[in-house]
Protein backbone atom coordinates (compact mmCIF):
# COMPACT_ATOMS: atom_id res chain seq x y z
CA UNK A 1 0.00 0.00 0.00
CA UNK A 2 1.21 3.34 -1.35
CA UNK A 3 1.64 6.28 1.25
CA UNK A 4 0.17 9.70 -0.06
CA UNK A 5 2.54 12.72 1.13
CA UNK A 6 1.22 16.16 0.60
CA UNK A 7 4.64 18.22 -0.44
CA UNK A 8 3.70 22.12 -1.09
CA UNK A 9 6.03 22.98 -3.82
CA UNK A 10 6.30 26.67 -2.69
CA UNK A 11 8.49 25.71 0.15
CA UNK A 12 8.72 21.64 -0.11
CA UNK A 13 9.26 20.40 3.65
CA UNK A 14 12.25 19.02 4.73
CA UNK A 15 11.19 16.26 6.98
CA UNK A 16 8.90 14.84 4.35
CA UNK A 17 11.29 15.01 1.72
CA UNK A 18 14.09 13.24 3.78
CA UNK A 19 10.73 10.45 4.31
CA UNK A 20 11.50 9.75 0.61
CA UNK A 21 14.46 9.85 -0.24
CA UNK A 22 14.60 6.98 2.92
CA UNK A 23 12.34 5.55 0.90
CA UNK A 24 13.98 6.07 -2.45
CA UNK A 25 17.53 4.78 -0.95
CA UNK A 26 15.90 1.57 0.56
CA UNK A 27 14.61 0.51 -3.03
CA UNK A 28 11.07 1.78 -3.18
CA UNK A 29 9.45 3.60 -6.28
CA UNK A 30 8.16 7.03 -5.96
CA UNK A 31 5.41 8.80 -7.97
CA UNK A 32 6.55 12.12 -7.80
CA UNK A 33 5.60 15.94 -9.23
CA UNK A 34 7.26 17.76 -12.38
CA UNK A 35 6.92 20.95 -14.30
CA UNK A 36 5.15 18.47 -16.52
CA UNK A 37 3.32 15.15 -15.81
CA UNK A 38 3.67 13.42 -12.79
CA UNK A 39 6.70 11.08 -12.67
CA UNK A 40 7.58 7.39 -11.29
CA UNK A 41 11.05 6.94 -10.21
CA UNK A 42 13.85 5.32 -7.70
CA UNK A 43 17.49 6.08 -7.18
CA UNK A 44 19.80 5.50 -10.21
CA UNK A 45 22.24 3.40 -7.96
CA UNK A 46 19.54 0.73 -6.59
CA UNK A 47 19.61 -1.92 -9.67
CA UNK A 48 16.91 -4.18 -8.23
CA UNK A 49 14.52 -0.54 -7.97
CA UNK A 50 15.28 0.03 -11.47
CA UNK A 51 14.25 -3.40 -12.72
CA UNK A 52 11.01 -2.87 -11.32
CA UNK A 53 10.57 0.07 -13.10
CA UNK A 54 11.22 -1.54 -16.20
CA UNK A 55 8.90 -4.48 -15.73
CA UNK A 56 5.74 -2.15 -14.33
CA UNK A 57 6.76 -0.47 -18.05
CA UNK A 58 6.99 -4.20 -19.55
CA UNK A 59 10.53 -3.28 -21.43
CA UNK A 60 14.24 -4.76 -20.86
CA UNK A 61 15.95 -2.66 -18.54
CA UNK A 62 19.23 -2.53 -20.41
CA UNK A 63 16.95 -1.23 -23.71
CA UNK A 64 14.90 1.29 -22.03
CA UNK A 65 14.72 5.17 -22.74
CA UNK A 66 14.47 6.49 -18.73
CA UNK A 67 15.14 10.12 -18.21
CA UNK A 68 18.16 10.92 -15.45
CA UNK A 69 16.54 13.49 -12.94
CA UNK A 70 19.48 15.81 -12.28
CA UNK A 71 19.06 18.66 -9.61
CA UNK A 72 21.38 20.88 -12.10
CA UNK A 73 23.96 20.44 -14.88
CA UNK A 74 27.24 20.09 -12.18
CA UNK A 75 26.42 16.19 -12.31
CA UNK A 76 26.50 15.96 -16.08
CA UNK A 77 30.04 14.59 -16.74
CA UNK A 78 29.16 11.66 -14.50
CA UNK A 79 26.94 10.17 -16.85
CA UNK A 80 27.33 12.04 -19.97
CA UNK A 81 30.32 12.24 -22.45
CA UNK A 82 32.34 15.93 -22.88
CA UNK A 83 29.93 18.51 -24.83
CA UNK A 84 30.86 21.02 -26.78
CA UNK A 85 29.91 24.68 -25.86
CA UNK A 86 27.31 25.08 -28.31
CA UNK A 87 25.59 22.29 -26.53
CA UNK A 88 26.22 23.63 -22.99
CA UNK A 89 24.77 26.69 -24.03
CA UNK A 90 21.65 24.95 -25.12
CA UNK A 91 21.33 23.09 -21.46
CA UNK A 92 22.18 26.45 -19.60
CA UNK A 93 19.02 28.22 -21.58
CA UNK A 94 16.20 25.70 -21.22
CA UNK A 95 17.02 24.44 -17.83
CA UNK A 96 15.84 23.93 -15.52
CA UNK A 97 12.80 23.36 -17.24
CA UNK A 98 10.22 21.10 -19.59
CA UNK A 99 12.76 19.38 -21.71
CA UNK A 100 14.25 16.26 -21.76
CA UNK A 101 17.65 16.09 -23.65
CA UNK A 102 19.50 13.31 -25.43
CA UNK A 103 23.27 13.19 -24.99
CA UNK A 104 25.94 11.04 -25.53
CA UNK A 105 26.24 8.42 -22.28
CA UNK A 106 30.08 8.20 -20.63
CA UNK A 107 31.36 5.31 -19.84
CA UNK A 108 30.74 5.92 -15.81
CA UNK A 109 27.10 5.54 -16.32
CA UNK A 110 25.44 2.38 -13.69
CA UNK A 111 26.62 -1.18 -15.06
CA UNK A 112 23.01 -1.75 -16.38
CA UNK A 113 23.22 1.38 -18.49
CA UNK A 114 26.50 0.46 -19.65
CA UNK A 115 25.27 -0.51 -23.41
CA UNK A 116 23.41 2.81 -24.12
CA UNK A 117 24.85 4.86 -26.61
CA UNK A 118 22.50 8.25 -25.47
CA UNK A 119 21.06 8.97 -21.95
CA UNK A 120 17.79 11.13 -21.83
CA UNK A 121 18.43 13.88 -19.06
CA UNK A 122 16.10 16.00 -17.52
CA UNK A 123 16.55 19.07 -14.62
CA UNK A 124 12.87 19.79 -14.11
CA UNK A 125 11.41 23.24 -13.01
CA UNK A 126 9.62 22.21 -9.71
CA UNK A 127 11.27 22.43 -6.02
CA UNK A 128 9.67 18.73 -5.07
CA UNK A 129 11.72 17.06 -7.63
CA UNK A 130 14.88 19.02 -7.00
CA UNK A 131 14.92 18.82 -3.64
CA UNK A 132 14.21 15.09 -3.54
CA UNK A 133 17.73 14.78 -6.21
CA UNK A 134 19.45 17.16 -4.04
CA UNK A 135 18.70 15.42 -0.70
CA UNK A 136 19.36 11.63 -2.51
CA UNK A 137 22.92 13.34 -3.63
CA UNK A 138 22.41 11.35 -7.25
CA UNK A 139 19.90 11.32 -10.00
CA UNK A 140 16.48 9.81 -9.87
CA UNK A 141 15.52 7.41 -12.65
CA UNK A 142 12.55 8.37 -14.01
CA UNK A 143 9.59 8.22 -16.57
CA UNK A 144 6.58 9.34 -16.56
CA UNK A 145 3.11 8.09 -16.07
CA UNK A 146 1.34 9.64 -19.53
CA UNK A 147 -0.65 8.03 -21.38
CA UNK A 148 0.49 8.80 -24.62
CA UNK A 149 -2.58 7.63 -26.27
CA UNK A 150 -5.36 9.57 -24.29
CA UNK A 151 -5.27 12.36 -21.96
CA UNK A 152 -7.06 10.32 -18.62
CA UNK A 153 -7.24 12.03 -15.28
CA UNK A 154 -5.39 9.91 -13.29
CA UNK A 155 -2.47 11.37 -14.73
CA UNK A 156 -2.89 14.66 -13.30
CA UNK A 157 -4.81 14.25 -10.54
CA UNK A 158 -2.28 12.76 -7.29
CA UNK A 159 -5.51 11.04 -5.48
CA UNK A 160 -6.51 9.18 -8.26
CA UNK A 161 -2.70 8.18 -9.45
CA UNK A 162 -2.76 7.15 -5.62
CA UNK A 163 -5.14 4.78 -6.41
CA UNK A 164 -4.51 3.62 -9.75
CA UNK A 165 -1.24 3.06 -8.48
CA UNK A 166 -1.14 1.32 -4.86
CA UNK A 167 -0.09 -1.27 -5.07
CA UNK A 168 3.00 -0.89 -7.40
CA UNK A 169 4.71 2.23 -5.58
CA UNK A 170 5.65 3.05 -2.00
CA UNK A 171 4.75 6.96 -1.72
CA UNK A 172 2.48 9.15 -3.98
CA UNK A 173 4.15 12.85 -3.48
CA UNK A 174 0.57 14.90 -3.73
CA UNK A 175 2.46 18.08 -5.56
CA UNK A 176 -1.21 19.51 -6.19
CA UNK A 177 -2.79 19.01 -10.20
CA UNK A 178 0.35 17.61 -12.60
CA UNK A 179 0.23 19.21 -16.57
CA UNK A 180 -1.21 16.47 -18.71
CA UNK A 181 1.24 17.87 -21.64
CA UNK A 182 4.67 15.90 -21.46
CA UNK A 183 8.52 17.71 -21.63
CA UNK A 184 9.67 18.17 -25.06
CA UNK A 185 12.11 15.72 -25.73
CA UNK A 186 15.90 17.15 -28.51
CA UNK A 187 18.31 14.80 -29.12
CA UNK A 188 22.03 16.93 -29.06
CA UNK A 189 24.07 13.70 -29.34
CA UNK A 190 24.86 14.60 -32.82
CA UNK A 191 26.04 17.75 -34.57
CA UNK A 192 22.38 19.02 -35.16
CA UNK A 193 19.79 19.58 -32.78
CA UNK A 194 16.86 17.03 -33.73
CA UNK A 195 13.34 17.60 -32.05
CA UNK A 196 12.05 13.89 -31.35
CA UNK A 197 8.83 14.83 -29.39
CA UNK A 198 7.20 18.40 -29.07
CA UNK A 199 5.65 18.84 -25.67
CA UNK A 200 5.63 21.00 -23.59
CA UNK A 201 9.02 23.33 -24.00
CA UNK A 202 9.33 25.72 -26.11
CA UNK A 203 11.59 24.98 -29.41
CA UNK A 204 13.33 28.72 -29.23
CA UNK A 205 15.85 27.18 -26.98
CA UNK A 206 17.69 25.37 -30.20
CA UNK A 207 17.32 28.85 -32.24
Amino acid sequence: MADLIRIYEENPNPREIEKVVNVLRSGGLVIYPTDTVYGLGCDITNTKALEKIARIKGVKLEKANFSFICADLSNLSDYVKQIDTATFKILKRALPGPYTFILPGSNKLPKVFKKKRTVGIRVPDNAIALSLVQKLGNPIVSTSIYDEDELIEYTTDPELIHEKWDNLVSIVIDGGYGDNVASTVIDLSESTPTVVRQGKGSLDVIN
